[in-house]
């Protein structure tokens, strides 16, 4: 393979055709991965399990056997998803060796439909990131320029796309981990609806959050993707009953005149990169000469979104990495000389910085004196955006941001790390996807250019509560642009 698949479509015509084997794909896919080893993407490389199941494929195509609807689509799992009989460690030493003992929903899905799983990608750790730089494996790498971050924390997922490592990735969105990296290097992502597709065997970082979304080239990759690993599930509690629509046809139909509202601030504040409100501007031009209307909103609250996010996202991460104490889960301390030393070292040694800082700031916001003043305030202020947005959405079909403030950045530009570093800084990258977080509504990010330096930009639409079928619709078409 000299080159490498952008659209799944293509990939089953050469299939059909006889000019390509499962095989040769995922040999392809393997030199690749070799050849693209300084991008530290992949934790482990599933080779032979691939190569065998190549194979079968292949074997039953020639046999005119019954294949899934994924048959000859490679791709890698973001290192928080389960895969029984695999390594499972959410890109942290506190999982160091384990091993997964049940394959998420989401994931026996697809595999049911004879997708190939190639191997499982770096993130930041317990998905705790914008840049994919916390990480106990090392930074990922951006491939449009290997000195810059992918985003995160799904980042190792998105350049596994965007280098051809893949076909496909699944990732998770708990405040733009799968819109933000992929914005960052020129490909697509799609956060469904809260609930639209089982936790079941994701690792959680804030529960009312976090969601699946596939990272892949076009909308319609990612909405056959959606259309399968959706649905209800007997063990989530949380997951919708609604019945899952035909996302993937939906993206080949022309779409009606839409009423599109775009935020004001992605186009008009100076603290957005040129390049990116210029960017935005054009294909809001452009949808407007397409017969939809487009007009600009301002959200009242949206200096509140990032406070809220936070607040909320560290509560439900102090509680839910409760479980890692050295006792129960995770990695235990050969140094301790008591219990209160035992929880102790086990978690200051298994947990990098940033997850230790998330889980002080959500401890805080949970303690007795300060409950009412942060974790219940913030409940109040989510309601309050939730019903905003309801609002908007009542007039509108879709809200259009940038997916991003700037491009890409320097690794190690924001990390906070060095005395003079504000933490601050990274997290203001995810401005303009948090909102679809903090009020649970779908969410995508397709490529839009890119700026003078080559670097890739992204474009987010959001829409109302299991409006995916429509959102996928209009990304599609605006890729078509």
């Amino acid at each position: 393979m000299t080159d490498y698949y952008r659209s799944f479509s293509l990939v089953q015509a050469d299939l059909r055709a006889g000019t390509i084997t499962c095989r040769q794909l995922v040999d392809g896919y393997l030199a690749r991965i070799e050849e693209n080893r300084h991008l530290n993407v992949f934790t482990e490389v599933y080779a032979e399990e691939a190569r065998q199941r190549a194979d079968d494929l292949d074997r039953r195509w020639a046999a005119n056997e019954p294949v899934g609807r994924l048959a000859g689509m490679v791709i890698g799992l973001k290192d928080v998803l389960s895969h029984a009989g695999h390594g499972l460690q959410a890109g942290s030493h506190m999982l160091d060796g384990f091993v997964a003992q049940f394959t998420a929903t989401a994931v026996q899905r697809l595999l049911d439909e004879d997708a190939i799983v190639i191997g499982r990608q770096n993130c930041d750790e317990f998905a705790m990131g914008s840049s994919n730089e916390t990480s106990a494996f090392g930074p990922v790498r951006n491939a449009a320029d290997p000195t810059r971050v992918p985003g995160g924390s799904s980042g190792g997922s998105a350049v596994a796309v965007q280098a051809g490592l893949c076909l496909a990735s699944i990732g998770s969105d708990t405040g733009g981990s799968v819109r933000q990296p992929a914005a960052f290097c020129g490909v697509t992502g799609l956060k469904p609806t809260y609930g639209r597709i089982s936790r079941w065997g994701l690792i959680a970082y804030a529960s009312s959050f976090d969601c699946v979304g596939p990272i892949a080239h076009t909308p319609a990759d990612c909405a056959l993707l959606l259309e399968i690993m959706a649905g209800p599930d007997e063990f989530d509690s949380t997951v919708s009953n609604r019945p899952v629509e035909a996302y993937s046809a939906a993206t080949q139909m022309a779409s009606a005149p839409r009423r599109i509202a775009y935020l004001r601030d992605g186009v008009e504040s100076p603290g957005v990169d040129a390049s990116i409100r210029e960017a935005t501007q054009r294909t809001i031009d452009a949808l407007r000469a397409a017969g939809h209307t487009v007009e600009p909103v301002s959200l009242s609250l949206l200096d509140s979104l990032l406070p809220t996010y936070y607040i909320l996202t560290t509560a439900e991460a102090s509680s839910n990495l409760s479980r890692f104490d050295g006792v129960r889960y995770g990695h235990r301390t050969a140094e301790a000389t008591d219990l209160i030393e035992l929880y102790k070292k086990s978690r200051t040694e298994g947990f990098g910085s940033e997850v230790r800082r998330r889980i002080l700031l959500g401890t805080f916001a949970l303690s007795a004196s300060y409950y009412d003043a942060y974790y219940t305030k913030a409940q109040q202020v989510r309601r309050l955006i939730r019903e905003e947005t309801e609002r908007l959405f009542a007039e509108y079909d879709f809200l259009l941001s940038p997916t991003t403030p700037s491009p890409a950045f320097k690794l190690g530009e924001k990390t906070g790390r060095n005395p003079d570093d504000d933490p601050l800084q990274m997290y203001l990258a995810d401005i303009f996807t948090v909102q679809a977080n903090v009020v649970g509504y779908p969410a995508i990010s397709i490529p839009n250019g890119a700026t003078p330096e080559g670097l890739p930009i992204g474009l987010q639409l959001m829409a109302s509560p299991f409006a995916e079928a429509s959102l996928v619709a209009i990304a599609q078409e605006i890729t078509d642009l």
